[in-house]
């Protein structure tokens, strides 16, 4: 009789064990913020210019350039202030093809020749046919980079 007890309550510590990591599983996927319809970051297309430039085409969208260099300060401060914001994040990652260069390494060097970066950051607007929309440079507090960006889809600028 005895053994048949511990056996049963074995059971139910086990269950309770399993029932316990799945749900843990499960809240944990849940809170993932990274999914394609709730980002907290401007997500950057990973792919080669030329790449990123067909699939701007492809899917008649904006492309948003973003010539960097590692040790500007004025970058370091836009991704850890501006492109983390949720509401730019949403507004950049569903309107353009988001892209980000160091100009100073591999593709970026050849882009800050052709879009004659002076300073860093500089950020670029292209149209979905690759055609030059409008170019800044410069540290852009939240609220004037997500202006930035709407003012270049409405062609104020």
């Amino acid at each position: 009789m005895n053994n048949k007890i511990f056996r049963i309550f074995k059971i139910g510590i086990i269950t309770t064990l399993i029932m316990t990591l799945v749900m843990f599983a499960s809240a944990q996927c849940a809170g993932n913020k990274n999914s394609d319809t709730d980002t907290s970051e401007i997500q950057f297309y990973n792919g080669s210019w030329n790449k990123a430039l067909a699939l701007a085409k492809q899917e008649n969208k904006p492309v948003f350039l973003d010539i960097s260099a590692s040790w500007c300060g004025y970058c370091k401060k836009m991704k850890a202030n501006v492109f983390v914001d949720p509401e730019i994040a949403k507004f950049y990652d569903l309107t353009f093809i988001n892209i980000a260069v160091d100009g100073e390494k591999g593709e970026g060097i050849e882009l800050a020749k052709k879009y004659g970066v002076r300073g860093y950051p500089t950020f670029v607007f292209l149209n979905p046919d690759g055609s030059l929309s409008n170019q800044t440079s410069g540290y852009h507090n939240p609220k004037q980079f997500l202006e930035l960006g709407k003012k270049v889809i409405a062609n104020k600028l």
